[in-house]
């Protein structure tokens, strides 16, 4: 689309109040949503866990309806609303950090009724060394580095921009070139291939409040097709808006080269819950549609290639069958006052009544593709009757908002740094409800290092790290949280796991199968497990997380 030169004319001369700051933040967190799938893509493993994008459009999300319905032209109310609702639907590390620029940026120019270009360049330094001093170790290469670069491009540019307009084009560009150099300061970046996903969220959002001021489209993504393992339709069956009757999914071959950003803009007109992934010249067309428009998208791509496959759903028959096939509520002991209350983060129904069966008080839903928010975490433990909690975030990406929500609270909260459940688990072994709650949370700490945790899942995109060559569509082993092996089969990858973990010489090895596993075939792998390592303690248990077919916990 081109710039609307008198829109931008106009928009130069007005003063960036409050309104006017409510405006350009809504369109950063509607062109962010609008490419979330982009960034979720961006992940450095493989592996079905790559929810940046998510993470950060949910935050922003939330510190939008923060302010809403909020009338006030005082930008220093209105930003300070913002960063509030930010930092309480922050999630994953994405989602922290971003909360921790918005709360810079809002206590620079907390007492300003308007943003002068003196005072804009100072909330991006603000935002640049709120960010960095809200991490113990910052790492270059993140989105840590994308801030500072757009805040001192930002200083660099004060003395010969105009205007806040000129400022922020200069912040923008500042951001892209970050973002493309985030490769060659993080190593791992470059050997994966990707730029970093939290840089590239963030320079979204600022390219959407330019794309604002322009008068350009915040609907149609820059397209991408992601891998087609690496799509999930889950999270868009729980999104499904009211009037969206059928999912259709459509598998086909174009006759030619396939415009994405046409294609989808067709595919707009028709629909929501747009997705489009591509393997091997083959393309997948996910969509929610009306009744009266269930046809319309296979005609349409029968029109520009050949139909391969297609798959109809009703949308309404399948949420009436998750309904009804959720398990029964977990119950939990009662907390004593004065006692110490454990709250854990679980990614699968079984894991949850594990976790319940080992004396936690409150269990919050939560793992790979679905972390949990600060408000999610301080409101499972704000209405105990204790002052004493300790949190378990169990994955590596909740680890900070569990963090976050201790900061927020008036309780003595202590957070185990636990990365994965295995470690969860061995950390509640050492658990007293009764005892000083700094002896036990000490003690939980040094637990939690007794269980070395494995990971059974499928590749989302053809890769070669840490030595392993990876196609998309393998099952992959990680160890740890590095990828160990790739393999042809689950049971290939687990023994392949159990080699590199040097299980021979462990004791207990625990299989927690997925929702996807069935349990005749877990056991069965458990079976051959206990043939192959017949001094090894083996038992599979339903742990019923999405995704990763076994979670293995060695001890």
């Amino acid at each position: 689309m081109a710039i609307d030169s008198a829109r931008v004319e106009k928009l130069r001369k007005r003063t960036i109040d409050g309104q006017a700051f409510k405006r350009l933040v809504d369109a950063g967190t509607t062109w962010l949503r609008t490419n979330q799938q982009i960034v979720n893509s961006l992940n450095v493993f493989p592996v079905p866990d790559g929810d940046t994008g998510t993470n950060m459009s949910l935050t922003l999300q939330a510190a939008w309806n923060e302010i809403k319905e909020m009338g006030t032209r005082h930008i220093g109310e209105m930003a300070a609303a913002f960063a509030k609702g930010a930092l309480m639907g922050a999630r994953g590390n994405s989602g922290v950090i971003t909360s921790q620029i918005l709360r810079g940026f809002s206590r620079a120019i907390h007492e300003r009724e308007s943003l002068d270009l003196e005072t804009f360049v100072k909330a991006l330094g603000e935002a640049r060394d709120t960010a960095y001093k809200g991490v113990v170790k910052p790492v270059e290469g993140t989105i840590l580095t994308v801030i500072k670069e757009t805040a001192n491009a930002a200083e660099s540019a004060a003395g010969s921009v105009k205007d806040a307009l000129e400022l922020l084009e200069a912040a923008v560009r500042a951001a892209d070139e970050a973002v493309k150099n985030t490769p060659e300061l993080l190593p791992i970046l470059k050997q994966a291939g990707v730029v970093d996903s939290g840089g590239k969220g963030l320079f979204f959002f600022l390219e959407g409040m330019l794309r604002h001021v322009y008068g350009e489209s915040l609907e149609t993504p820059m397209m991408q097709a992601m891998s087609l393992s690496a799509m999930s339709f889950e999270g868009a069956l729980n999104e499904a808006e009211e009037g969206q009757d059928y999912e259709v999914v459509v598998d086909f071959v174009p006759n030619g080269e396939l415009d994405l950003q046409g294609f989808y803009g067709q595919l707009e007109g028709m629909g929501t819950s747009i997705q489009v992934g591509e393997g091997d010249g083959m393309y997948r067309m996910h969509i929610h549609v009306p009744t009266e428009n269930r046809y319309v998208p296979i005609d349409y791509i029968m029109g520009i290639g050949t139909v391969t496959k297609v798959a109809i759903e009703n949308l309404t028959a399948q949420m009436d069958d998750i309904q009804k096939g959720k398990s029964p509520q977990i119950q939990f002991s009662a907390v004593e006052p004065g006692n110490i209350a454990v709250v854990v983060v679980s990614p699968g129904a079984g894991i949850s009544r594990i976790f319940a069966s080992l004396g936690v008080a409150a269990v919050v839903a939560g793992g790979q593709t679905m972390n949990p928010s600060t408000q999610d975490i301080l409101g499972s433990f704000e209405n105990l009757p204790t002052d004493k909690v300790i949190i378990l975030p169990n994955n590596k990406n909740i680890v900070m908002a569990a963090n976050q929500a201790k900061e927020v609270t008036v309780k003595n909260v202590h957070v185990i740094p636990t990365r994965t459940v295995p470690q969860g688990l061995a950390a509640m072994l050492s658990f007293d409800p009764g005892g000083d709650v700094d002896e036990i949370a000490a003690k939980m700490n040094r637990a939690m290092n007794n269980a070395k945790t494995g990971e059974i899942t499928v590749a989302t995109r053809s890769v070669e790290i840490d030595g392993v060559t990876v196609k998309d569509g393998q099952v992959i082993a990680l160890l740890d949280g590095k990828l160990v092996a790739a393999a042809d089969s689950v049971e290939h990858g687990a023994f392949e796991l159990l080699e590199k973990a040097d299980a021979s010489n462990s004791e207990i090895v625990t299989l927690f199968f997925g929702e996807d596993m069935p349990h005749a075939e877990a056991n069965r792998i458990a079976d051959l497990v206990r043939e192959k390592y017949p001094n090894l303690e083996v038992e599979a248990l339903e742990g019923g997380q999405p995704h990763y077919q076994f979670i293995l916990s060695i001890e």
